[in-house]
């Protein structure tokens, strides 16, 4: 059973930076696909990055060249989120996870298996 916990959310005025994390445990696949997605109220969540386990990256078109997924450094168990010069529509509820499959450009949430609890993110103006 993979377990995902998240942290790192909290409150910033536009233009700052917020870094997200989410640790993974449990999971014995070497190939896998590690995503953040994104949940506004009344919305369906939408998939923002994805990080396979040879560090190719997909990005939605809606936050490329302000977010970047990583793996922290010297421990691939730690998913990372870095967001940048962010706006108010950025705010959400985000969320870690995590499927035994490849990534796959505009994954849907049924791609993925295994969810943290959430952070919420919330950009003021």
């Amino acid at each position: 059973q993979v377990q995902l916990v998240e942290s790192g959310g909290g409150s910033v005025e536009a233009g700052g930076s917020l870094k997200l994390s989410c640790r993974a445990s449990g999971y014995r696949y070497s190939r896998h696909c590690s995503a953040w997605f994104r949940q506004i109220p009344g919305k369906e969540r939408e998939e923002v990055a994805s990080i396979d386990s040879d560090g190719v990256t997909i990005y939605a078109d809606s936050v490329k060249g302000r977010f970047t997924i990583s793996k922290k450094p010297n421990d691939p168990d730690t998913l990372l989120l870095q967001m940048s010069s962010r706006k108010p529509e950025a705010s959400g509820m985000y969320f870690c996870a995590f499927s035994h499959k490849s990534c796959d450009v505009g994954a849907e949430q049924d791609h993925y298996t295994y969810w943290g609890q959430g952070t919420q993110v919330t950009v003021s103006s």
